[in-house]
């Protein structure tokens, strides 16, 4: 069985983002020679995510104000959490859209279904932050 442990880096340029990292994965599955496993891709922080879903600008824009009616920003006083850093916000966006996702890989390339890509969602940003992915496979 062969095993490949990498990690893909961020540092945002807003707050909250979506970053479509489908390209970056794939060739990590390719550079790992699986033929047929998983690709585990995770976020490493707690205040992103990573989740699948279509790659279309009107979506995305569903998903920032779908979030915010969940999870407000403001009024920060709202929440325990904001102590020290104000974003008690951006934890409870994460825990909405998932933390990792688990992709097949058959013929030595993600076995994604129509219009899915792999994204990266930041909710507390500005800084560096990253994923892991680890391809398990023959």
């Amino acid at each position: 069985m062969k095993c490949s442990t990498k990690e893909i880096w961020f540092c945002t340029k807003k707050e909250r983002e979506f970053i479509n990292i489908t390209p970056e994965v794939e060739a990590l599955v390719r550079e790992s020679g699986v033929q047929e496993g998983l690709c585990l891709v995770n976020a490493m922080h707690i205040t992103a995510s990573v989740f699948i879903n279509d790659d279309e600008g009107g979506l995305h824009r569903d998903f920032e104000s779908w979030l915010e009616k969940l999870a407000p920003h403001e009024p920060v006083s709202s929440y325990h959490h904001n102590t020290g850093e104000i974003n008690a916000d951006a934890h409870l966006k994460r825990q909405i859209m998932g933390r990792e996702t688990v992709v097949a890989i058959s013929g030595g390339a993600l076995h994604l279904g129509p219009w899915e890509q792999i994204f990266y969602g930041e909710f507390d940003g500005k800084r560096r932050k990253r994923v892991l992915v680890k391809i398990i496979g023959e």
